[in-house]
């Protein structure tokens, strides 16, 4: 998957194409054990501010209650005017799909998103979004694949299964 691909991926067909002053923040949401400095946020932001976007990228170490986590991207998000795209990693997709209930999303980016895990309020969240990205692994450690599968099916998601584990560094690069 390379940089245009990434942000294509989360504009409708349908939709009017973007223009740099109306362009929607992305907000990209780390997953449990890493932060905001990470190598796929950091890459992912890298690849949304070359075509123009402002990324915002909340801290939540230290919170590790998954809805805590929620909470946190709401208020973030409150700080900010516009549109946005939520981007998240592992249980920052969670993040991102528990939010998108409320923030009324252009786009979702989710990367083994943590959906049916024990300890998380919303074992599948119902996202509100149109356009729904999801990249998983195969072999996939703690997500189940099949889980992911039925899940992109019943959200009508594109889904791109990758040869990699949970934490996707065996996947294609950003680099494009």
């Amino acid at each position: 998957m390379n940089r245009v691909t990434i942000m294509n991926s989360i504009h409708s067909e349908n939709s009017e194409p973007y223009n740099a002053t109306k362009l929607p923040t992305v907000i990209l949401s780390h997953g449990k054990e890493s932060s905001p400095t990470g190598k796929k946020i950091v890459a992912l932001a890298e690849v949304a501010q070359k075509h123009g976007y402002k990324t915002v990228s909340p801290d939540y170490r230290g919170i590790d209650d998954p809805d805590s986590r929620v909470t946190r991207l709401l208020e973030v998000a409150s700080k900010l005017q516009g549109g946005f795209i939520l981007v998240g990693s592992s249980m920052g997709s969670y993040c991102s799909l528990v939010a998108s209930q409320q923030l009324q999303a252009h786009g979702l980016f989710l990367m083994a998103p943590a959906i049916g895990l024990v300890g998380y309020c919303h074992q599948r969240p119902i996202p509100d979004c149109k356009r729904i990205t999801i990249i998983h692994a195969w072999d996939d450690e703690i997500i189940p694949v099949d889980s992911v599968i039925s899940y992109a099916h019943q959200h009508k998601a594109d889904l791109s299964l990758v040869d990699s584990d949970h934490r996707l560094l065996h996947s294609a690069s950003c680099q494009g």
